[in-house]
């Protein structure tokens, strides 16, 4: 009789330990930005970020960022702007999401509420987290070449981050690295005219960590509060 309790009990504790471990593993709800549009979101470690970059036009006010196409316009810009990449091509917004200058990552309200841009020691974070220096990158890139350049190396995606390669603007206005490279601010300065980032790149499996004019297009991926 006590050898089939425990039976039962055994039994109980399993089923409830199945269904904790199941609810952890829930992946985050998507979230929504100002303007309606929905991303993807995943858990990675104790942190919860964006699975696709972002893409309003407005602030999380509801305040109108500046759309600059020009190239003049661009390289003379000193407050928050974006820009799609090759300066119209809106098939690109909707895979990449857009470009923007530090100016807007600096405004504090670029992301949904609830979220924020992240700081250099929140990609830091991130890569401690994936504990290798060497191919922390490759499981945050999307995997295959759909998108990333062959031979896009040591892409896993274990992470579904889901990173892909949306290219930059430099602080001249003109734009490179599509299919190849991509680059995400972060909220950290280094000097009045530089601000930090983070970089993935289709030859190597690395997160390369850096600091830029703020007048470059760069990508964002926000991270919950």
């Amino acid at each position: 009789m006590r050898f089939s309790s425990n039976i039962i009990t055994l039994g109980i504790l399993t089923i409830l330990i199945f269904s904790c471990k199941k609810e952890v593993e829930k992946p985050p709800d998507p979230v929504t930005d100002i303007e309606g549009n929905t991303y993807k979101t995943v858990r990675i470690g104790l942190q919860i970020w964006m699975a696709e970059n972002l893409k309003t036009t407005r602030f999380n006010d509801g305040t109108a960022i500046a759309s600059v196409a020009d190239s003049t316009a661009w390289r003379n810009l000193a407050k928050p702007g974006y820009c799609m990449y090759n300066k119209n091509d809106t098939a690109y917004k909707r895979t990449y999401g857009l470009l923007y200058n530090a100016y807007t990552a600096d405004s504090g309200k670029v992301c949904p509420t609830g979220w924020h841009l992240p700081g250099i020691e929140e990609w830091q974070q991130l890569s401690d987290f994936l504990a290798d220096s060497i191919y922390s990158g490759g499981k945050l890139k999307e995997t295959g070449t759909t998108h990333w350049m062959a031979p896009n190396r040591g892409a896993t995606n274990t992470t579904d981050f889901s990173a892909l390669p949306a290219g930059i603007r430099y602080f001249e206005g003109s734009f490179t690295a599509i299919l190849y490279y991509t680059a995400f601010w972060s909220a950290t300065f280094s000097g009045n005219d530089e601000e930090g980032y983070t970089s993935l790149y289709y030859g190597d499996a690395r997160i390369n960590l850096g600091h830029v004019s703020k007048k470059h297009g760069f990508s964002i991926r926000c991270v919950k509060d």
